[in-house]
This record gives structure tokens, C-alpha cells and sequence, in this order.
């Protein structure tokens, strides 16, 4: 008997631990470029985060009731999404479940990027795009108006190791995890991805293709 309860035990402790590390990568995702980022997103908007609290939005298919985290949003502006005025954005209540946390502290703006439901809130999770506003580059700013949408029909490759190939004329290599060791580095803040006329894509800086060293560096 005693061997049974401490069996009953073991199995109980390993399908636990077997829960815990199942949820923790359960939101594993692959970084991504502002710009594509943008394309993939339903929603991109500007908005100062007010308040927020935990709400239920339905049930399970046990009957439970399913909770969100809803941040009372201010909208600023609208980049891409519906045309009525968003006022909240939805996430997961834990972060072991994609779930997002904003600053509360001092109402700060961000841009987030995230997925229109079927109801018409907005939902998000930690694999979407979401920055402080102050932290964006003034290219990036510019490109959510100017430049990204223009490159939605390129794909832009990350390059984890050297070296790096790419497949297709319309694929821009992204190397800023290599270069920068990181995902938020030059061509991040200061490039996008965008199709010329006879089809292929290349990275563009504001009003000025990239200098020919940098596409040396990056276009091998």
C-alpha cells in the first residue's frame, strides 16, 4: 500500500512537471520583422493603455468560464485594422499562455500589432509586435505608413549562422541576429523589405536606396 501512494505520488509530480514545462513552451515563437510583423497582423495601431482588469469571455468545453486580460486602450491611430474605434485589446490572464503585459505606471503608448476576432476585439499575444512607441526608430514610424505595406508580397529570410543563402529574388536576407546578435538591430529599426518593378524585393532606407556595402554585407 505504501509503495502505491508514493507511486500515485511520482506519477502525479512528473505529469505536473510534464504540465509546467508543456505550458512554458507553449508560446515559443520565431522572432520576426517589424515588417513582416505588420503584414501578418489583422491590426496595427497606436494607443496609450489606460487601465485594465480580468474579464470572462466565454466558457470552456467543461463549462468553466475562460478569462482574459483587457487593457483599456486610448486609440492614437490607426495603421491597419477596421475603420470603427478600437477602446481595449484582449490577452492571455499569464504569460506562460502568450499572454502580454503593458505598463500601467505612467498610461505609456505603444504600437501593437495584433488579430481581429470574429467578434471584432482585438487580441494579442507574446508573438506579436508590440513596442513602446518611444523606443521605435523614426523609419520605423515612417514605414507603418510608407514603407511596409509596399513589401507584403516580399519574404524576408532571418539568417541564424553564416552563411546564408537566399532562394528567390523576391527575399531579402535578414541578418541582424549574425550581425547585431540580436533581433532588433539595423535592418530592424532602419529597413524594410520592398518590391521593385520588375518584381524583386530589396532593403530600403527612407528616401535613399541602402548603400551598395551594406547590400555587399547582407546579399552575399
Amino acid at each position: 500500500m505504501t509503495w502505491t501512494v508514493s507511486g500515485c505520488v511520482v506519477t502525479l509530480a512528473i505529469l505536473f512537471i510534464w504540465r509546467v514545462d508543456d505550458l512554458a513552451e507553449a508560446c515559443s515563437c520565431a522572432p520576426a520583422h517589424p515588417q513582416q510583423a505588420f503584414c501578418n497582423s489583422d491590426v496595427v495601431i497606436r494607443a496609450k493603455v489606460m487601465s485594465a482588469n480580468r474579464v470572462a469571455v466565454g466558457s470552456d468545453v467543461y463549462g468553466n468560464p475562460v478569462k482574459r486580460l483587457k487593457y483599456d486602450i486610448k486609440l492614437i491611430k490607426t495603421f491597419k485594422g477596421p475603420s470603427q474605434d478600437i477602446d481595449a485589446v484582449y490577452t492571455a490572464p499569464i504569460s506562460s499562455l502568450c499572454g502580454v503585459t503593458l505598463d500601467l505606471e505612467g498610461q505609456m503608448e505603444y504600437l501593437i500589432m495584433g488579430k481581429l476576432e470574429t467578434d471584432g476585439t482585438v487580441h494579442v499575444t507574446l508573438c506579436d509586435f508590440i513596442e513602446p512607441w518611444e523606443s521605435m526608430s523614426p523609419i520605423q514610424r515612417k514605414s507603418l505608413t510608407q514603407r511596409y505595406e509596399m513589401g507584403c508580397g516580399c519574404k524576408i529570410t532571418r539568417c541564424e549562422s553564416v552563411p546564408c543563402t537566399l532562394s528567390s529574388e523576391t527575399e531579402c536576407l535578414w541578418t541582424d541576429w549574425v550581425m547585431d546578435n540580436n533581433v532588433s538591430g539595423n535592418q530592424a529599426k532602419h529597413f524594410a523589405c520592398i518590391q521593385r518593378s520588375d518584381s524583386s524585393c530589396a532593403w530600403y532606407r527612407g528616401a535613399a536606396p541602402p548603400k551598395k556595402d551594406f547590400l555587399d554585407i547582407e546579399e552575399p
